[in-house]
């Protein structure tokens, strides 16, 4: 299919003769993840003006479709920001440069006009030819070393003197992340952040995941926090872990602490999970567990000596999973294994996240939405909590692959350790 338009702003239509033009194309399934209209209308909406030259559309649901684009400015100036803009949306110049590269002149910083980062798959031109670029992930520059050709993400704090960070989007091209074909919970990604989903059909497309993201080789991240113990959930979750379905886990001080305050006194919040009701002097467990643990040398060191017989903790020591607690400034103790430096905990969290193909966030904001800045489209992310606020933020920041299930925390985790349970009979 060939397809010619000029569009129009409020001043009439674009002169041939007027402004600069410059050729992008944009190819894959661009037409039902609605991906053409988008970079068309964020043409017209920096100012912009275009004309589809050329436009193919796949015949089949499988087929992917082409367009080539000229998009036209008043000046270079704003049709390099139109285009560096489209380059985000997966466009690319018909003819493309070598990305250029500055040394970082100081340590810490990156160059004035560095290329920051999106979580979609993205590559870089080198002597003519695409590499991908390592370690996806928002908010970062691109480290290129051209002789080794490779090419990785590097967040801010990490960037040395010397280190050569690619500038300006010329040379970039960024791959979308498609949508599933599928009409599953994942189907329709940017629509999924409702109370009124059918339970049981988002329950089962999660433990699916799950399942498949296992079978894959790949792990599954578990980011929670502390209400997963407050609402009696802990046992759910220690299933979870026990039967092998989890592999990594992010949380924080307060996740672990009242997990341990569980399994020594039976309380969380000095609540007792049994009866509801407050304990006399229950307030203190909490203190009492974290200076039991601090005591004997850390968690691990209280599972290995009998303190910790049970909970969250205890089975994922057990278990060999890889957690990773992230302090904040509100922590008591903190427990001994709490990463209290927050840049030092990134870097934990990015470590861990290389080999997760699935994430499921539990009743906490923060650290999920951390999480969602370290990891790239390509990973699918639950969020399940009983505020929509959580759910929607984390997609509002970025991670727009999330699909949300507002729902209480312990009815939901026990269904799904069920759930896994029947799927591994």
């Amino acid at each position: 299919m060939a397809l010619d338009q000029r569009a129009a702003d409020a001043k009439g239509p674009a002169q041939d003769s007027t402004g600069v033009v410059e050729e992008v194309e944009v190819q894959g399934h661009i037409v039902d993840s609605l991906l053409l209209p988008k970079i068309l209308d964020r043409i017209l909406h920096m100012g912009g003006s275009f004309e589809i030259r050329e436009c193919r559309i796949g015949s089949r649901r499988v087929d992917p479709s082409y367009a080539r684009i000229a998009v036209r400015a008043q000046s270079p100036v704003e049709l390099d920001a139109i285009v560096g803009d489209l380059v985000e949306h997966g466009a690319t110049p018909v003819d493309p440069e070598d990305a250029a590269v500055v040394p970082a002149d100081i340590g810490g910083a990156f160059p004035e006009n560095f290329y920051s980062t999106t979580n979609q798959h993205t590559q870089v031109r080198v002597s003519g030819r695409w590499i991908d670029v390592a370690d996806q992930e928002m908010d970062c520059g691109i480290a290129l070393d051209v002789k080794a050709r490779s090419a990785r993400c590097v967040a801010m704090t990490d960037v040395e003197i010397g280190m050569p960070i690619v500038v300006g989007h010329a040379g970039v091209r960024v791959v979308p992340a498609e949508r599933p074909r599928d009409l599953g919970l994942f189907g329709f990604m940017s629509s999924n952040v409702s109370s009124e989903k059918p339970k049981a059909i988002s329950l089962k497309s999660v433990a699916d995941s799950i399942r498949a993201t296992r079978a894959e080789g790949k792990k599954v991240l578990l980011v929670g926090g502390p209400a997963i113990v407050h609402t009696g959930s802990a046992e759910h979750v220690a299933e979870l872990i026990r039967e092998g379905w989890v592999q990594v886990l992010f949380a924080g001080n307060a996740l672990a602490t009242h997990d341990i305050e569980q399994a020594l006194f039976g309380t969380s919040l000095g609540v007792s999970l049994v009866h509801g009701e407050a304990l006399e002097h229950g307030h203190e467990h909490h203190l009492r567990a974290i200076n039991t643990i601090r005591r004997v040398g850390g968690i691990k060191a209280a599972v290995e000596k009998g303190v910790l017989n049970s909970g969250i903790m205890y089975e994922s020591v057990k278990a060999g999973v890889d957690v990773v607690l992230a302090g904040s400034i509100r922590d008591d103790g903190p427990l001994p294994e709490v990463i209290t430096d927050t840049l030092l905990a990134q870097k934990r969290m990015r470590s861990a996240i290389r080999e997760v193909g699935f994430a499921l966030c539990i009743a906490t904001a923060l650290h999920s939405i951390a999480t969602g800045n370290l990891l790239p489209a390509w990973v699918k992310v639950v969020c399940v909590d009983i505020n929509p606020a959580t759910v929607t933020k984390l997609s509002d920041r970025g991670t727009f692959q999330t699909v949300g299930l507002v729902t209480d925390v312990e009815p939901f985790l026990r269904s799904l350790a069920t759930e896994l349970a029947d799927v591994a009979s």
